[in-house]
């Protein structure tokens, strides 16, 4: 009897613990859970106020990039006159590929549509000077190859690196 008697004021003192306990979690933790709220909110804040610069920056070396292997600025950097149609070629798409690489990084802060973005006017504009070459004749020079670049790109209805920087400054403002 003893025994039973030890045993059961046992039990009471340990279900008393725990409702003790339990009442204790749940009283706190709505405070837990607000305070660890707070906290990634501020780990965030101090993330962006880092990261906001590089974000920028990054974008504004995308716009330049696109600036840069706009046909009309790439051929005026290469000044192609003294070269074959070919060679020319093979400057702009070297000069193209090196733009592209230099700035590979800047992926890391841009949206994945801006980079996206990026690389489809990469592709592009590699293709719109092989396709150019092709439609010239072998012996081409340079100026002629720089000549049908840019008239077929005056034909075109809608110019893409305008467009690709266009929507550059419309990715850049979600940011705001």
């Amino acid at each position: 009897m003893v025994l039973y008697d030890i045993l059961l004021d046992i039990l009471k003192l340990t279900v008393a613990g725990v409702g003790v306990v339990l009442v204790a979690f749940y009283l706190f933790k709505p405070y837990m859970d607000k305070t660890q709220r707070l906290q990634v909110l501020e780990l965030k804040k101090a993330a962006d106020n880092q990261t906001l610069p590089l974000r920028l920056q990054a974008y504004e070396r995308i716009v330049l990039f696109v600036e840069r292997i706009n046909p009309a600025n790439l051929l005026v950097r290469l000044n192609g006159s003294a070269y074959s149609a070919a060679d020319l070629l093979r400057l702009a798409v070297q000069e193209v590929n090196d733009e592209y690489q230099h700035n590979i990084t800047q992926q890391v802060y841009v949206s994945s549509r801006a980079w996206a973005v990026v690389r489809r006017l990469k592709d592009d504009t590699i293709g719109l000077l092989n396709g150019t070459l092709r439609s010239l004749p072998e012996n081409a020079t340079g100026l002629e190859f720089s000549r049908a670049l840019l008239t077929h790109l005056s034909q075109l209805e809608n110019n893409p690196y305008e467009i690709a920087a266009g929507m550059i400054h419309k990715d850049l403002e979600e940011l705001f």
